[in-house]
């Protein structure tokens, strides 16, 4: 049998969508199949604005630019992250300070944060790693109590909740991604939610090159032109015709990936109680969105020895994240502090396929070969 680590959901129906945009007479950014797809996320999770970007990076990087980084600003986020998290802001100039993680959950430690807040730090980025919610409560109070913007990184966490709060819907930003191995895809794609109210008008412009163009397009100025700094961060209408046929089923998905979710989380527990490894920790103030799954072992040479395992069995599983703080890149930039969690997590962790069309069959020959790896 051989399981890839992803593979794509694509309904027939994403065609019928995109050769409707085509017809339309124009497929570029901002059009029908836009507007549908900010709708339903503005109704659906009560976000105040959204706006579709080309990918989660484009959303983070519009999130550096409304956040007025500039040279020499503080940004506080976590090593265990994907780069873009970080580039966005150094490419505005900003000194990076990344903080460990939590001992139970890959995501930030707000004991963590409030130590690492200097005159300078300005915004404070939280990445909800799987789609588990940081802890929004003690982040927006640390947040508040020194004047500092959040930036929610929500890259796995659509339908995913803080308490009753919709994740990135809490900080002042939320960026998303709609990347090929996400719950709903638009190949790469993403969307920034803007939550607060002085950032509303100047985030379409910034969206829009800079220009007041969507506007225009509306009426509300007699013609437009250059007023701010920005970029082309809209995607094409088609990019967004295939993903509204995705939220079509939305909700059709959606069950389904939870379902695998719980399956996993159900069927690996007895070896997680043979201490073989341990299953993701899920926090109170959480919910499970059926984003990945991943398990966490007892050390590196162990979660190595499993992936070759899975491997040389025809199962596609993979790790990640390396530490940014010691990363190639960044290594020499770092202030030497060591982060212990997020070292251990990085070593430890191993993803476990995760799509879609995941047979219940598949599901067992997996769970089969790790039991194997364990108890021979």
């Amino acid at each position: 049998m051989n399981i890839p680590f992803n593979k794509p959901y694509l309904p027939l129906i994403s065609m019928k969508y995109m050769v409707q945009a085509a017809m339309s007479g124009t497929i570029a950014g901002n059009g029908k199949f836009t507007a549908l797809c900010h709708r339903f996320f503005e109704e659906e999770f009560s976000f105040r604005k959204v706006l579709l970007t080309s990918s989660c990076t484009d959303a983070l990087e519009m999130a550096s630019i409304l956040t007025n980084i500039q040279p020499g600003d503080e940004v506080i986020l976590p090593s265990f992250t994907f780069m873009s998290t970080a580039n966005a802001f150094l490419l505005r100039g900003a000194k990076v300070v990344f903080a460990d993680t939590l001992g139970t959950v890959p995501n930030i430690d707000p004991a963590e944060v409030e130590k690492l807040i200097t005159p300078a730090t300005r915004v404070i980025v939280v990445v909800h790693y799987s789609g588990l919610a940081c802890d929004m409560d003690q982040i927006m109070a640390i947040a508040s109590r020194h004047n500092l913007l959040v930036v929610e990184d929500a890259a796995h966490a659509i339908e995913s909740y803080y308490k009753d709060e919709p994740l990135g819907s809490i900080g002042h930003l939320g960026a998303f991604s709609f990347h090929e191995t996400k719950n709903i895809i638009s190949g790469e794609g993403g969307m920034l939610a803007i939550n607060h109210p002085p950032f509303l008008n100047r985030a379409e412009i910034i969206w829009e090159k800079g220009t007041n163009r969507a506007a225009f397009y509306r009426s509300e100025v007699d013609k437009y032109g250059w007023v701010d700094i920005g970029s082309s961060f809209l995607p094409s209408d088609a990019m967004a015709a295939f993903l509204y046929a995705q939220i079509k089923r939305f909700r059709k998905i959606q069950r389904q990936r939870k379902w695998i979710w719980w399956e996993y989380h159900e069927r690996l527990l007895t070896l997680e109680e043979k201490g073989s490894l341990l299953r993701p920790a899920i926090p109170e103030h959480a919910t499970v969105n059926g984003n990945m799954f991943y398990v966490t072992l007892q050390d590196k040479s162990t979660r190595d020895a499993l992936l070759n395992h899975l491997r040389s069995n025809g199962i596609q599983a993979v790790f990640h994240y390396f530490p940014l703080h010691s990363s190639p890149y960044f290594k020499e930039k770092h202030d030497g502090r060591v982060l212990p969690n997020t070292d251990r997590f990085s070593d430890t962790i191993l993803r476990l396929p995760f799509f879609y069309s995941l047979k219940r069959r598949e599901m067992e020959y997996m769970v089969s070969t790790i039991e194997k790896f364990f108890i021979p």
